[in-house]
């Protein structure tokens, strides 16, 4: 018999009026018998409010008054929601019809899994599909110089990754989170760092599950398409405001949740980026020197959660370490069921 538990989608929107009805028509379109949607508006001003009016018998939505950022806004989602699992989804995200059923049954097959990611595939912004199919992510990884990226980003589509394995964490546009991994991470209450407040906010929580003792799954069964804005190449075309965050938030993770292992076997890597970055914003992106006068600021805040974590961290040196290459890294999951293995060669026809 498939798993019912009840899924909470959480979505939060900011201007997303471009997206938000194909997005909710997939999600409200899903063949999963128990469901749940609660939805976040922070202070949309381009329309937004207005579509999703005739959402309102279908969806729990709720309306802030200013923009909160996607980490608190998700947070006063999670809790506002009932699931056993919980969905985070972005606006510019389409989901298959069998995607959450695909999720959750993946679920099922380790108890130490806490996170669980599908096939995303790229989309245009128009949501139409672009002349050649590329792969927009199955997971995140990190490398040694502590960057995160998503595995198979900008691939051709030619029918790979299409095993059931472990990989270091799930990109928050499209992440099933168990319930009880969510109350078991938290610091300081919160699930997504506020500090944060947009960007890397997932690739935090992924590292903080990995080092309580958490996994990450990738099912190839569970499929969608997501438009994706932010791309190691582009950084020139997005707002200085998600730059500067990206460049806080990388400070903000590292020092939060980076162990004495790993940066003695990485030094010279990380050091490095360190430098990469920081000349750049010297030189050219001057506004995103203010990300490093935010964390000096909301230094012993942010070292209060630091030793939160290393306090309750339950995995060696070694295992952490394995995680960091300039490849990505996955490891086999247990075999699925034959029910499971169906579904996923029914996934590739």
């Amino acid at each position: 018999m498939a798993t019912t538990e009840l899924v909470s989608v959480t979505l939060v929107t900011y201007n997303s009026g471009r997206f938000i009805k194909r997005c909710l028509d997939s999600v409200l379109e899903q063949k999963y018998p128990n469901m749940e949607v609660v939805i976040i508006d922070n202070a949309s001003t381009d329309g937004t409010v207005d579509i999703l009016e005739p959402f309102a018998d279908k969806c729990r939505i709720y309306y802030n008054e200013q923009n909160l950022g996607f980490a608190a806004a998700q947070n006063q989602a999670i809790a506002l929601a009932n699931g056993e699992w919980v969905l985070t989804l972005n606006p510019d995200v389409l989901m298959m019809p069998n995607f959450i059923q695909g999720l959750v049954d993946a679920g099922t097959i380790d108890p130490k899994v806490g996170t669980v990611c599908g096939k995303l595939l790229s989309i245009r912004p128009t949501f139409d599909l672009p002349d050649q199919q590329l792969v927009d992510s199955t997971g995140i990884y990190f490398t040694p110089m502590l960057r995160h990226l998503d595995r198979g980003s900008q691939e051709v589509d030619n029918g790979h990754y299409l095993n059931f394995e472990y990989v270091f964490g799930a990109t928050a546009a499209a992440a099933l989170y168990r319930r009880k991994m969510i109350e078991d991470i938290k610091i300081m209450g919160e699930f997504f760092d506020t500090d944060f407040f947009v960007y890397r906010e997932d690739a935090d929580v992924a590292w903080r599950a990995q080092l309580m003792g958490w996994r990450c799954l990738y099912t190839p069964i569970a499929r969608g398409y997501h438009v994706r804005n932010v791309l190691p190449g582009n950084r020139r075309a997005l707002p200085p405001a998600i730059n500067m965050h990206s460049v806080k938030n990388r400070f903000l993770m590292r020092i939060k949740n980076m162990t004495p292992d790993l940066y003695k076997r990485n030094w010279f890597s990380i050091t490095a980026r360190d430098f990469v970055v920081l000349g750049a914003c010297i030189l050219h992106e001057h506004s995103s020197l203010r990300g490093f006068t935010y964390v000096l600021r909301n230094w012993r805040r942010v070292m209060a959660k630091r030793e939160e974590i290393m306090k309750r961290r339950r995995v060696k040196d070694d295992y952490i370490s394995s995680w960091f290459a300039f490849q990505p890294v996955s490891r086999p999951a247990p075999k699925p069921s034959a029910r499971l293995l169906a579904r996923a060669r029914a996934a590739r026809s």
